[in-house]
This record gives C-alpha cells, structure tokens and sequence, in this order.
C-alpha cells in the first residue's frame, strides 16, 4: 500500500489550486488529509463523445495531486449513466446512447488519462464501469433509492426551470440521472468525489445517499470551470474544446485560439506547473509586464506536452511559430466582417466569398485544402466559434481574417 504523504504545505495546495468549493467544508478535509488515513475518492467520466476533452483534463489534474499524496484513486468510467445522458445545463434532454456506443467511446479514455494518472506503478489508478452496480438494480432498489429525494429538489434546477418557463418537455429519465451517479460513490463506497463546479448537483445527491445507505460521511470537491474574463466557458457546448486525442499541432493551435483571458486560470487548472510559477504569471498577465501572446505559448505547451510529450509539445510549438510568427502569413490580410455565433465551415467559407458553392467548399475541404487557424479541416460538418478573430486559409496563398460584427 501506498505511503500516505501528510505534508501540510502539499495538502493546502491540493485543496486551493484551482478549487471552487468543498463539501462540508475545507477544514474538516484537510484534518482528515492530514490524519494519514488513506482515503478513497472518484470521477465519472460519461462517454459522450470519443475522447476526453481538457475541461475532464482539470478533475483528472486533481485526481493526479490527491494520487501523489497516496489516495485511492478510481477512473469511472459512466457506461451506464452514459447511456441517459446528463442534463446538467442542457435546454433541451439528451439523445440517449447504446451500451455499444458508450463503450466504443471510451476505449482509449484511459490512454488519454495516463497523461494525468498513473495506471501502473506504485499506487496505480483504478478503472471502474458503473453499469457494473447499476444493470444489477431492481425496480424495487430503484423506488429505495429514489425515496431519499423530492420532485422539488430535482425540478428547482435552473435548466428545468428554464424549459418549464418555454413549455419544453422534461423527461422522467433526466429526473433519475442524479440518482444513478449518486449511487456510484454507495456503490464504490468512497470517501471524496471530484469534479467540475457545474456537476455540485450530482455530486451532492451521491453525498445525501452515501450518509442515507451507508452512514457515511462523503466529501465533496468541485473545481474551477475554464472560462475566460467574460465567464465564457472552454468546452464542447461552445465549440472550443480541446480533445485530448487531438494531433499536438491541431491541440497546440487550439489553445492559441482562446483569449488571452484564459490563460492565468488554464496554467492553474491543466497543468502541472509549480504553484509558484502559475501565481508569478498571473501577476505578470495583471501588470502587462509581459506578452499575453508569449504566455499563451507557454500555456499551449504545457498541455501538450501532458498529452504528447516533451519533444512533440515542441515540435508543436517550432510549427506555430513558423506559420504565425516568422510570417509564413502575408502582413496584409483581407478581413471580413461576419455575424458573431458559430458557423459551419461550408455556410461560412461560401458566405466569406473564399469559393464559389458549398460543392467547392467540400471538396476543398476533403483534400486538406482549407485551414482554420493554421490547422487543416477535415470534416465539412466542423464548426467555427466567430466570438474571436479567425484566420482561414485556402490553398497556400489565399487568407481571409474574418471577424464579428
């Protein structure tokens, strides 16, 4: 078993950086931290897409802090709960999946979290599936669990609210939702739950139903969203995600596409750079004594080193500043004025004027002959995020800077 590291200093920081809240409270976790007794915590991971996204990369960090320390740590992997979807935020119920596609979606998640956690070693990760508890549920167990919550407690939440307010359907199904993740930490039996500040709903009804089934105390640990000054949020609802499957010059390029407003909270929560160091540029970023632009690059190397290495971040890197720096670009581009929101490349590239039809647009795009940002499109279905400047590129020497009204 794993030493249990007890160092106040290592236990303050695991527990501020890039933290929003802990349930209870703070100090009853640090007191139980720093009693030497190891502890077994989780995240969930609903395989709702083909690969994990850096938002998971910020719970996956944390996961990784509490690892070092000597924690039990388990990788969830929600092929049951994937399977309902989660409707946390969402204005209208997610399309349901198969099991077949659920677990399809997450066959290389774990390659992808090693970038975090480790598998193997000393103190390895634990890989975990909940339809492993949740298929073996009755009816009867169902009624049990669902006995402990009200339809007031469910209904209050602010996207169910916001569909009764538009006369929008809310299905039974999302009402069980919470009740299905709540029971994996009964299930698990485990200690702390981590994840984002917007998943706070679920993560507390496991801790109702772990002190009402096994008269157990569960923490409760939510971290910081990405988001910018504007409190726009990086992800896959807002069309600027970065997957970690992502090939490092695409992932590299994508990060250099955030706004500078990024920066400072996206070295504190993806990364793994010395909390000196995060603090020391966050101070630079406030008093402009440096290039956000230089800072981002070190931003946009750190996650791709995690994701790929050391020697690919900077390969990643030497491309960049290839194609934005050393002026590959022309130093006169045309720009464009368009209507702000996101836009399917093909609709945009014809509205822009760079081809003649949407038939030109996707047989440029089905032979790499369109780039967005300096990176190649390759599906005439990918959207574009106008809520900052775009570089589109057709051909070798045809660029058009496009920006919202």
């Amino acid at each position: 078993m794993a030493k249990i590291q007890v160092d106040e200093k290592k236990i303050e920081e695991v527990l501020s950086r890039g933290v929003e809240k802990i349930y209870p409270n703070k100090e009853t976790l640090k007191k139980q931290l720093l009693s030497g007794e190891r502890i077994r915590l989780y995240c969930g991971f609903d395989p709702s897409a083909d690969a994990l996204h850096i938002g998971n990369a910020i719970a996956l960090n944390k996961l990784s802090q509490l690892q070092e320390l000597g924690h039990e740590v388990i990788f969830l992997i929600g092929d049951f709960t994937g399977m309902i979807g989660d409707p946390t935020d969402k204005s209208a119920a997610r399309q349901k999946m198969s099991r077949k596609e659920v677990l399809d979606n997450s066959k290389l998640y774990k390659k992808q979290a090693s970038a975090y956690l480790r598998f193997s070693g000393a103190n390895p990760a634990k890989v975990m599936y909940n339809s492993k508890w949740s298929d073996k549920m009755s009816f009867k167990d169902l009624i049990e669990v669902s006995s402990n919550f009200t339809v007031q407690q469910m209904i209050q939440r602010d996207m169910f609210q916001e569909r009764i307010k538009n006369e929008q359907p809310i299905y039974l199904h999302e009402f069980l939702y919470p009740l299905a993740q709540g029971y994996d930490s009964v299930a698990m039996d485990v200690d702390l739950e981590v994840g984002g500040n917007d998943q706070m709903f679920n993560m507390m009804c496991g801790r109702d139903l772990q002190k009402a089934i096994n008269n157990k105390e569960k923490f409760v640990l939510t971290t910081k969203l990405l988001a910018d000054d504007s409190g726009k949020k990086m992800g896959k609802s807002e069309g600027n995600a970065v997957f970690l499957n992502q090939e490092p010059a695409d992932m590299y390029g994508a990060v250099m596409s955030w706004t500078d407003g990024v920066i400072g909270l996206g070295l504190e929560l993806a990364t793994k750079m010395p909390l000196d160091e995060v603090k020391e540029i966050q101070a630079q970023l406030k008093n402009d004594s440096v290039n956000p632009r230089d800072l981002k690059m070190k931003l946009a190397y750190e996650i791709t080193a995690l994701a790929h290495g050391e020697k690919a971040a900077k390969k990643a890197q030497e491309q960049f500043v290839k194609t934005f720096q050393k002026k590959d670009v022309p130093d006169e581009i045309e720009t464009k004025n368009m209507e702000q929101g996101t836009w399917n490349i093909v609709e945009l590239l014809n509205e822009t004027g760079l081809v003649n039809s949407k038939g030109e647009a996707r047989r440029l795009i089905k032979q790499g002959g369109i780039k967005v940002d300096g990176k190649v499109v390759s599906d005439d279905k990918q959207e574009v995020d106008l809520s900052q400047e775009k570089l589109i590129q057709r051909g070798k020497r045809q660029f058009l800077r496009v920006i919202k009204n």
